[in-house]
């Protein structure tokens, strides 16, 4: 009787610490995933020219968008990731460019860990085959035994700009403790990582800096367009023959002329506007070029401008022989184009922001002053109905949101 009791009473102590474990390990955490293809978007650190990079060269990237697992951030915004030069080519005979081939290779995880990453991006430089080819043709007409001399015509070298971004992939499915991660938090929106992360100013191909980026917009490509279009600005026409016949046709009348190519993200503006004065076309007029961020509101896109105010034609300092002087006060054409944007039947709300990385004085692409007050100008074109967006800190300059008075004012 003893005996049986006994074993009774052991059989429930087992029970017990099975029970007590279950209950263990329902409540421990599950293990977080991070799968395989995962996309980690990075931008370039710095610029990287063919002309002087060697294979094998480090490369720093940074993350500019958090990437979340299950309810955690595993990697924040601002997180480095590494990589090297895969391939590098300077400009070669035959009139072939450069060549770059940019590799990623690992990210820092937010517990101080890194996993590997996957990425290769390819740039080029300019070909001048078509060049080469002409010359030959022209001067075998002349005299044939000089026509080879043209083979030893060399292309452009490339430069692999900074800012340029580039969407990676997790190389392996890795498992994570999830107690070594925060637990993401709820954003009013994604605003305060376009700011953090947004080139303060525009670059030319060479990795000169220029223009300064002084204008955000939220809202979709209709949105955006609807606005200036409103607004009366046209689109200017891209460096073709048919632009150059422009010219020369419609002189003074022509108020499609085109913009040089700035870049952003290492690509080229994806909009451009002009709104050209009546009285003096060629020389003068108000343009800003636009870029597509990546990130959202809401689901609507956000967009980046850097807009100036041409006032009169000059010797360029370098690069081509005469170019646009801009007005020094890039502010002006900022709450130019506010007002201008106000006054249409697009609805926009305005305020002030600030960037990462502040903007007093600086020198265009092509080596001409200007200053600033070094805030941006958020324009929210989304439909009244979808909400205002809002920044964590947002910068208040003269009472915060911007009145239609007062941007017009500020234009005149």
């Amino acid at each position: 009787m003893i005996l049986c009791s006994a074993v009774v009473v052991r059989m429930f102590a087992w029970v017990a610490l099975f029970l007590a474990a279950c209950a263990a390990l329902a409540q421990s955490p599950q293990p977080l995933v991070l799968a395989d293809g995962t996309p980690v978007t990075v931008q370039l650190d710095e610029n990287i020219s063919s002309a002087h990079a060697h294979v094998g060269d480090r490369l720093s990237f940074r993350v500019v968008r958090d990437v979340d697992v299950q309810g955690f951030t595993v990697i924040p915004a601002g997180s480095t990731a590494s990589g090297s030069l895969a391939r590098v080519h300077g400009r070669r005979v035959l009139g072939m460019g450069g060549n770059l081939v940019l590799k990623l290779d690992s990210v820092e995880l937010a517990n101080g860990d890194r996993v590997p990453l996957r990425a290769r991006k390819e740039v080029k430089g300019t070909s001048h085959t078509w060049r080469m080819a002409a010359g030959m043709a022209i001067t075998s007409i002349f005299y044939m035994p000089a026509a080879p001399v043209f083979l030893l015509t060399r292309g452009d070298n490339c430069t692999a700009l900074k800012s340029t971004e580039i969407t990676a992939q997790i190389n392996g499915t890795t498992s994570l403790a999830a107690a070594d991660f925060p637990v993401t938090t709820a954003s009013t929106s994604d605003l305060n990582q376009v700011t953090q992360f947004l080139p303060p100013r525009v670059l030319d191909g060479d990795g000169r800096q220029g223009d300064m980026v002084n204008l955000l917009f939220i809202g979709h490509k209709e949105d955006v367009q609807s606005a200036f279009e409103d607004a009366g600005w046209v689109k200017p026409e891209r460096w073709k023959l048919k632009s150059a016949w422009h010219v020369v046709t419609q002189r003074t009348h022509y108020v499609r002329q085109p913009m040089s190519r700035f870049f952003l993200f290492g690509r080229t503006q994806d909009y451009a506007y002009a709104l050209p004065d009546p009285n003096a076309i060629v020389s003068r007029r108000h343009h800003i070029r636009i870029w597509k961020t990546g990130h959202e509101v809401d689901g609507n896109p956000v967009w980046a401008g850097a807009a100036t105010h041409d006032v009169a034609i000059e010797v360029a300092k370098r690069g081509r022989l005469f170019n646009h002087r801009i007005d020094p006060n890039v502010d002006s054409e900022r709450d130019f184009i506010g007002a201008k944007l106000s006054q249409t039947s697009v609805t926009a709300h305005e305020s002030y922001v600030e960037g990462a990385e502040p903007v007093f004085k600086a020198k265009t692409a092509s080596g001409q002053d200007y200053y600033s007050d070094s805030k941006i100008l958020l324009v929210d074109l989304r439909h009244p109905d979808t909400g205002e967006a809002t920044l964590h800190n947002p910068a208040r300059v003269g009472g915060g949101a911007l009145t239609t008075s007062s941007l017009l004012a500020a234009a005149r």
